[in-house]
């Protein structure tokens, strides 16, 4: 409709890639997608398959426990996301909140978290496909580093190629690899339960014991595994630029994202305790422990379908890592916080195929490296503990970001308080305590892996900060939700956007 005299024509809400995404490919995702994408982000069976053993090795039977304990806070998190994401679509998510709700050098340090998180996990998420694929054809192999290491590269290979050629691509291959795994899980979880198991009897203890962690160290080992369970339903974030109606849709698929793994995650690591012994978890030459209960289940055949549903999980959450890292270089890029050519996007497929490229050069050499630090297993938990290290930084910050965004509004109700201020607020204190514990308390490869790889982030900081890159430049407009009678920011009506708007207009957030 036309704006009558004196007035601004409103912007639609899905602002045109010519002028807000700089060669993203706008519009492609719906609300389907996004839920889609944030189940194959956390990637249910590829966690369970490799991490299991850890959550066992931290919590034994409590595992169920620790992950509802990391499930709550992580939930505030999600509506951290939510409530930020309808302030500001950005493919750099956290990054652009971060720096424009606290500090431009917080909000690099939030991105820069995801990078590496997400480089770091390229190996992590890649061995898992290769154990899985080997164990098909013998145990020999599947224990045999470099056999897995060329696997996991070939299947890292094959997804980067589909990222590069596109999201809508992408998003048809998600909607069958993340389908096929969830109705596996489901089905084998559900029947595993029912089945029973000889290795442990079920006790309610094992959802909410809290006193069963031995002390504040144990629990925070354990909930530092269990954040790493649910990593990655953020993608849909990083989407946001690519989907409709991202000020809605965005958030909801993240939030149903978390919902839906956590239920995953109980009923498989209950059916888990009650089929697979604590020795046989810890024990590293032991039969994968998804192909143990899929066996259990359907003697032969159920084994094999549970390694369809790991290799579909990992192929899907490499997809989905490598487009939050690539998306999150492409703001940086646009943003000149780093090389510019990191925000220049395919003229054909619209895809940021500059830090496709460098991501999959720096995985690969990583993959070649990672046989230097040992076995597999020994690998893994460095890798992961490392990961949780750092996503709990970018966590904390963006719960930190949506109270200071939103300070103007967080008591104008009792749900703005919940949602808004209370639950993110938690979910950014749990995040940070979870940082400062375990930095007192993991080994030195762990923190050389997880604190290094963020202190590399303070080179392209200096550089480009002393460069006078206009991310950094006090002007900055900031991310501020103002009072109003009718909360536009909360419901997605804005009708201005914060990359359109000058320095005289009003922001998207505002009202």
């Amino acid at each position: 409709m036309a704006a009558s005299p004196g007035e601004a024509a409103p912007l639609s809400n899905d602002i045109s890639t010519e002028n807000r995404t700089g060669g993203l490919r706008a519009n492609v995702l719906g609300g389907f997608d996004t839920i889609i994408m944030a189940l194959a982000g956390s990637a249910p069976a590829y966690s369970l398959a490799s991490t299991t053993a850890l959550l066992a090795g931290a919590a034994g039977l409590v595992g169920p426990a620790a992950l509802l304990w990391c499930a709550i806070p992580m939930l505030g998190i999600a509506w951290a996301f939510n409530y930020l994401g309808r302030l500001d679509v950005n493919a750099g998510a956290s990054y652009s909140w971060v720096g424009r709700a606290l500090h431009p050098s917080l909000g690099f340090l939030a991105g820069w978290s995801l990078v590496v998180s997400a480089t770091i996990f390229m190996v992590a998420g890649s061995l898992p496909a290769g154990n899985y694929t080997l164990s098909l054809f013998g145990s020999s192999l599947a224990n045999n580093t470099w056999a897995e290491i060329g696997v996991g590269a070939v299947a890292f290979l094959i997804m980067a190629l589909l990222v590069l050629i596109g999201i809508r691509i992408t998003s048809h291959a998600q909607w069958i690899m993340t389908g096929i795994e969830v109705a596996i899980l489901v089905v084998f979880g559900i029947a595993a339960l029912i089945h029973g198991g000889h290795a442990a009897v079920f006790s309610w203890s094992w959802l909410w014991g809290f006193g069963h962690f031995g002390g504040v160290k144990g629990f925070a080992a354990a909930a530092l595994v269990a954040a790493f369970y649910f990593w990655g339903w953020d993608v849909t974030a990083n989407l946001s630029e690519e989907t409709s109606n991202s000020k809605r849709n965005s958030g909801f698929g993240g939030l149903v994202g978390v919902i839906g793994v956590f239920a995953l995650f109980e009923v498989v690591t209950i059916a888990v305790n009650l089929i697979v012994s604590q020795n046989d978890l810890a024990n590293a030459n032991a039969a994968p422990v998804l192909t143990t209960l899929g066996n259990t289940v359907w003697p032969g055949a159920g084994g094999k379908i549970m390694v369809l549903a790991v290799v579909l999980s990992t192929i899907a959450t490499l997809e989905t890592t490598l487009i939050q890292v690539s998306r999150s270089l492409f703001a940086m890029g646009r943003d000149k916080t780093i090389p510019a050519i990191f925000g220049k996007s395919h003229s054909r497929w619209q895809t940021p195929w500059f830090a496709i490229g460098v991501v999959v050069v720096v995985s690969l050499a990583l993959f070649v490296s990672s046989n230097e630090l040992g076995s597999v297993k020994n690998i893994m938990t460095d890798a992961i503990n490392a990961i949780g290290l750092q996503i709990a930084v970018y966590y904390a910050l963006a719960g930190f970001a949506v109270v200071v965004a939103y300070r103007k509004l967080v008591f104008k109700s009792f749900s703005n308080a919940i949602f808004v201020g209370i639950w993110p607020l938690a979910g950014a204190i749990f995040m940070g305590f979870l940082f400062i514990e375990n930095c007192m308390t993991l080994g030195g490869t762990t923190i050389a892996i997880g604190l290094g790889a963020l202190a590399l982030g303070l080179i392209p900081m200096a550089w480009y900060w002393a460069k006078g890159s206009d991310y950094y430049r006090a002007g900055t407009v900031r991310l501020d939700a103002t009072s109003s009678d009718e909360v536009d920011a909360l419901y997605g009506e804005s009708t201005l956007t914060s990359a359109t708007a000058g320095s005289g207009d009003t922001l998207a957030t505002d009202i």
